[in-house]
């Protein structure tokens, strides 16, 4: 099931649930606007590579539509149209006065070059600038991006519209960001586990945790929840999986994966598969990656892993 049909299933239980109109349940399932641009840059050396960046405005009938843009080669349509339509969701139920939206390219960040990702970033921005705006969508980091993409978005909309700061969020301090903004999701992750542990009476020190993602969102949460006792026996991400049992050196991972671009290779722990990273014996399993990894395949295969003897168990968050 891909990400929009499983996000149109449960909006649809939801809706059936609130009692809602037929006709208001279909209009809040179909996007005010879906954009679609082809982006083409020269490379480094000189070829050309085209890539598709997305857009999906999905409704702003409580404000400016927000939300993010993502750089990662498994973005499509249905995945922009599915997050774009949980943004609305999420500003709504959080009673933020904002619409929902989300965007992406089609690329590989970890395969261009600083450059490129400024003239690939430059050129999307040329396409969608009279699309977005400050009352209108204002875009946000997402996966693969960060504070100099939105600098990046924020000096080439001001060239067509003056300067704008608050054309995005998450740009860096210095252009007017906000203080704590990259700590901001995996401090969420940290508000949400204490929460989830303090219904079964217990706290985050003690508690052994499995972090599938170590990028801004599982990077933070680690180091938060370290900082608040909690053992990190185990992470991953795209370049690889690492375990020990006794607890990971969060400090020194954070270094290393900044160092190395990422935590293979780290002398503080085994490396793993990184398929097996999500039935790793813990008490709290965070997936900080991509959505849809914990599936009834996940859950079948279970006891047929490499771990055996160990059963589902613990809580994901």
């Amino acid at each position: 099931m891909n990400a929009l049909v499983a996000t149109n299933r449960n909006f649809k239980r939801a809706a059936k649930l609130l009692g809602l109109d037929s006709k208001l349940e279909k209009s809040l399932l179909i996007p005010f606007r879906e954009i679609k641009v082809e982006c083409t840059i020269p490379k480094d050396d000189g070829t050309l590579a085209s890539f598709v960046g997305f857009r999906v405005q999905h409704d702003n009938a409580r404000g400016p539509m927000k939300g993010g843009i993502r750089y990662h080669p498994e973005v499509d349509p249905d995945e922009v149209n599915a997050l774009a339509q949980l943004m609305t969701w999420k500003t709504a139920v959080a009673n933020i006065p904002y619409g929902g939206a989300k965007g992406g390219i089609g690329c590989n960040p970890g395969e261009l070059s600083v450059s490129e990702l400024e003239r690939l970033t430059r050129v999307f921005t040329q396409k969608i600038h009279d699309l977005i705006g400050i009352h209108t969508d204002v875009p946000a980091p997402d996966m693969g991006t960060g504070p100099q993409t939105m600098a990046w978005i924020l000096d080439e909309y001001s060239k067509f519209h003056g300067y704008s700061p608050a054309v995005v969020t998450g740009k860096p301090v210095d252009l007017g960001g906000s203080l704590g903004r990259d700590a901001a999701t995996g401090r969420g992750v940290l508000f949400a586990t204490e929460a989830l542990l303090k219904e079964h009476g217990k706290t985050i020190s003690g508690q052994r945790f499995v972090i599938q993602g170590f990028g801004n969102v599982g990077a933070w949460a680690a180091q938060l929840i370290s900082e608040q006792g909690g053992k990190i026996v185990a992470v991953s991400d795209i370049t690889g999986a690492i375990k020990n049992t006794k607890g990971l050196d969060i400090p020194s991972l954070l270094k290393h994966a900044n160092e190395h671009k990422g935590v293979k290779g780290f002398h503080g722990g085994d490396p793993i598969d990184p398929k097996s990273i999500l039935v790793e014996d813990c008490d709290i399993l965070i997936p900080a990656a991509l959505g849809g990894v914990i599936n009834r395949f996940i859950f079948r295969n279970w006891s047929f892993s490499s771990h055996q003897n160990i059963q589902p168990q613990g809580s994901f968050l």
